[in-house]
């Protein structure tokens, strides 16, 4: 494995694989309140409902965060750092080609809204966010948006790919992407590498790449 595709973990410290997705590393109490909100969502999530889930009083949840909003926002962050610093070190293992670096990190996406399903179904919900909340998750979160937009302005302008609108398209391919985690389950028929080679073969044909040049490495050659 090439050493630019591992990254230094901006939480952990760890220097870890884009592609690689080990166990969340979460507390009893988040991990009770993904499974809750993902079940419930954010309004049928009571704080009850979660405090037992992990077999902990209301005050003991309330100790360690200030309320159910306080819950779903470290689960949310945890969420979006970590979709970040994958794009983030799968365009920097593209070198500088940006259409590998656009295959990579379509596929750092989609790899990210498959195997972190149930973190990646909290965007649904941004609307019972308080409105600090939810700029402070919209300035992280335009950090993905932002590379994106220039992946593709760069391909643009070196002829690679075909677009009118760069940051247009990036945004629409953000979002095509994002919404796998409203139908995506894991005992579903399509393990995430599908998915996620379907995705790219998509995402190339947006940008007027209708045939996946044979040089360009993704989920099945690597």
């Amino acid at each position: 494995m090439k050493a630019a595709a591992r990254k230094t973990h901006p939480e952990r410290g760890a220097r870890e694989d884009w592609r690689t997705f080990e166990p969340l590393d979460l507390t009893p109490l988040l991990v009770a309140a993904l499974e809750a909100f993902y079940e419930r969502g954010f309004y049928g999530t009571s704080v009850r409902d979660i405090a037992r889930r992990v077999g902990q009083t209301v005050p003991s949840l309330y100790y360690h965060h200030e309320n159910k909003e306080g819950v779903f926002v470290a689960l949310l962050e945890k969420g979006t750092r970590e979709v970040a610093w994958r794009a983030r070190a799968a365009v920097e293992d593209g070198g500088d080609r940006p259409e590998q670096q656009f295959v990579n990190m379509i596929e750092a996406v989609v790899l990210y809204m498959t195997h972190r399903v149930q973190l990646a179904t909290l965007d649904v919900e941004l609307r019972y966010l308080s409105a600090p909340n939810r700029r402070h998750y919209a300035a992280i979160r335009k950090e993905v948006e932002d590379l994106l937009v220039r992946v593709v302005t760069d391909g643009t302008l070196q002829g690679v790919f075909r677009v009118t609108r760069p940051a247009e398209t990036a945004r629409a391919l953000l979002g095509m992407c994002q919404s796998i985690a409203r139908w995506y389950h894991p005992t579903g028929p399509m393990q995430p590498e599908e998915v996620a080679q379907r995705y790219i073969d998509i995402a190339l044909m947006t940008v007027g790449v209708h045939q996946r040049p044979k040089h360009l490495k993704g989920v099945s050659g690597r």
